[in-house]
């Protein structure tokens, strides 16, 4: 089965699992029209790569580990395109479940998505028990306090934020949980995999740094020069264009330097460099090509 066909199952099977003709039916719409259609599922593809450079003997705790990863990414979108946050009316080529289904439901929908990434973690493990209590430890670091996506987004609040702890914090931590989550999936250590995941989730916010800079909306799926207008951390303001690029390449050369030692590794690192090949934005590779 193909890596996309896979996840969009296990996707498709989590929210079928939270649906109940006894819910809120906006609220139902709300939460499917903010998981589908996704855009590059980067974050579970990069579960189950991991998890699959290291075994994958119980792929139905991998379908769930990457489930609930892109969940609680979803879960982010939704809350960032809030008015309170970036007040963002597009998000993957689509108005933002905010403008979609307005802010009440939108709050609860970002709620939702996160309690169902950890039912759908406790379901996939009912069969390997003992690989609930770290996969749930990893995606909750990876989401919450004090260096979790969450914070990520509260770093924001403060006047005062150094770039590199912000971006470790907003886009590093679940990509970290990411390839950490793969590997406890299989039942191997995770802790040998968070610097692989920090420094690709680095290079990717580098990376949407540059895209917000350069890029147009009607690529990018939503609007750009956001970080300009809200006054927030940037790697391009900070490094200008020729510097974040520069910073992105050496990101990503480190995180392929980071692979663990696994009996997939030869693979995951031809696939790991297929997908970073995509990272810098098209104006950007035009220019370098």
């Amino acid at each position: 089965m193909e890596a996309t066909t896979r996840i969009e199952q296990a996707l498709e099977q989590a929210l079928a699992d939270g649906e109940s003709p006894a819910g809120p039916p906006l609220l139902l719409e709300a939460i499917r029209y903010a998981v589908f259609p996704g855009g590059a599922r980067i974050r579970p593809q990069l579960v189950l790569a991991v998890a699959q450079a290291c075994g994958d003997d119980a792929p139905e705790v991998t379908d769930a580990a990457l489930a609930s990863i892109e969940l609680m990414h979803c879960a982010s979108l939704v809350h960032d395109d809030l008015p309170c946050f970036d007040s963002a009316d597009m998000r993957r080529g689509k108005p933002s479940v905010h403008a979609a289904y307005g802010e009440r439901l939108a709050v609860l929908g970002g709620d939702a998505l996160i309690v169902l990434a950890m039912e759908v973690l406790a379901r996939g493990t009912a069969k390997s028990p003992e690989r609930l209590a770290p996969l749930l430890l990893t995606v909750g670091q990876g989401v919450s306090v004090p260096s979790g996506i969450i914070a990520g987004q509260a770093w924001e609040c403060e006047p005062k934020v150094d770039l590199a702890e912000y971006q470790r914090a907003k886009t590093g931590a679940l990509f970290a949980a990411a390839t950490m989550v793969g590997a406890a999936a299989a039942g191997h250590d995770p802790a040998p995999w968070r610097a692989l995941g920090e420094k690709l989730g680095e290079a990717f916010q580098v990376a949407d740094d540059l895209r917000d800079a350069v890029s147009n909306p009607e690529e990018l799926g939503k609007p750009v020069g956001q970080d300009e207008a809200l006054d927030r951390p940037n790697a391009v303001r900070q490094l200008g264009v020729k510097g974040a690029t520069e910073r992105l390449k050496r990101l990503l050369e480190e995180a392929m330097g980071s692979i663990p030692t696994c009996p997939g590794e030869a693979e995951l690192r031809v696939l790991l460099m297929k997908q970073a090949a995509k990272f810098l934005p098209k104006e950007l590779a035009q220019q370098a090509a």
